[in-house]
């Protein structure tokens, strides 16, 4: 029953009662006079009867009794000098009268008990619905959505479903959390796991051989070996922080002409060895608010990315434009581009491509899209048509730097 039925309901229920009480009394005042006039009546015949000289005045007496009976007081009561009591003139109901004058009561009493029964029993109903909805709830049972109402429940109904709704996305991030947590612990298992066991197997053939050549060689591997562990351990701690929302992040002008060239010379070493060139031509000033070693770091990740797609002697290049929405930087290689089953999963941490090489641990990528989301940026990776992985960075105006 929706709050408008109610409302109706109670109604009828007191004009019920209204109508009853009124009828009853209706009905009793117009017995009582009616049983009041056919006694005046037999009074009257009675004196006619004994004396009738007396009709004329006794007809005079009742017409001056009509016209002044709404003016009647005690001091009319004169049978009372003689002893004669108001009680022998009482009306006596007739039976059916009786017997409407119940009926009338019975309704009234019932209308009235509905008019307090009605609300009652649906404040009852509704708080058992929203009891049961929270039980089912509770025991985890998939709940009924309960029908829109607009009653005096109505808030209350809302703000249930509004902590539902939130637990409900609270657990199941909870449970993404648990199970993203487990993944991770295994993938970090794994990646520790070669760069230990290549370590231990070089210090072991170090202990069996006299070689110093072979030394210095089981040296170097055991030295790369805890390199890489290195950047898993520094890759790992920036993204925990990142998580953790602890990330120290500058809001200041950064020019993007001047953070690519950055992000290349500290890859010069690398870009040297694949003899891979990068391409940075200067368009006019173009900044945006972030932080300009974050944001380097972040581009020295995609343009390794472009580097280890394009091959020996590939190039990379990289452009930039502003507009009044956001800063984008293009940056993107002339190599084969990426699979496409891998392109969904490149941001993914840990994830490899089936083309990727042995000495990657799968987190530039996840690196780079966290520190630009704290930018308020965002980054996408797809192939150009005419061949080669592009990644494409859009970093939104006023953005929310945490700190």
């Amino acid at each position: 029953m929706t709050d408008k039925k109610s409302r109706l309901a109670i109604m009828i229920a007191v004009l019920l009662c209204l109508t009853g009480i009124l009828g009853l009394t209706a009905l009793y005042v117009r017995e009582y006079r009616r049983s009041a006039f056919l006694h005046l009546s037999a009074f009257c015949g009675m004196v006619v009867e004994e004396n009738p000289k007396m009709e004329e005045a006794l007809l005079a007496s009742v017409k001056k009794y009509y016209n002044s009976y709404g003016n009647l007081t005690r001091d009319g009561l004169f049978l009372e000098q003689y002893g004669y009591k108001s009680e022998v003139l009482d009306a006596v109901l007739p039976a059916y009268a009786v017997v409407v004058c119940s009926v009338l009561s019975v309704v009234s009493a019932c209308g009235l008990l509905y008019a307090v029964w009605c609300p009652y029993r649906y404040s009852q109903a509704r708080a058992e619905s929203l009891t049961d909805y929270l039980g089912q709830i509770n025991t985890g049972g998939g709940a009924t959505i309960l029908p829109v109402q607009e009653d005096g429940f109505s808030h209350l109904q809302d703000e249930i479903y509004k902590t539902v709704t939130e637990l409900y996305r609270t657990r199941e991030q909870a449970v993404a959390e648990k199970l993203s947590y487990a993944d991770n612990l295994a993938n970090i298992a794994h990646q520790l796991k070669t760069p230990v066991t290549a370590a231990h197997l070089a210090l072991q053939l170090m202990e069996k051989t006299k070689d110093e050549e072979k030394t210095k060689e089981y040296a170097g591997r055991v030295r790369r070996q805890l390199e890489r562990m290195h950047g898993l351990e520094e890759a790992l701690l920036t993204l925990s922080k990142i998580d953790a929302g602890a990330l120290h992040m500058e809001c200041t002008e950064v020019d993007i002409y001047t953070v690519l060239n950055l992000a290349a010379d500290n890859l010069y070493d690398l870009l040297s060895q694949k003899g891979v060139t990068v391409f940075i031509p200067e368009q006019g000033c173009a900044t945006f608010r972030g932080d300009m070693e974050w944001t380097m770091e972040a581009l020295m990740n995609l343009i390794k990315n472009c580097m280890e797609h394009s091959g020996e002697g590939g190039r990379v290049y990289c452009d930039y434009s502003v507009n009044p929405l956001y800063a984008q930087i293009r940056i993107w290689d002339d190599g084969t581009g990426f699979s496409e089953e891998d392109i969904p999963h490149l941001f993914e941490r840990f994830y490899r491509g089936k083309d990727a090489d042995g000495k990657g641990i799968g987190l530039g990528l996840p690196l780079a899209r966290s520190i630009f989301d704290l930018q308020n940026g965002i980054i996408a990776a797809r192939n150009l048509p005419q061949g080669g992985a592009c990644f494409e960075i859009k970093i939104y105006r006023q953005p929310q730097i945490s700190s």
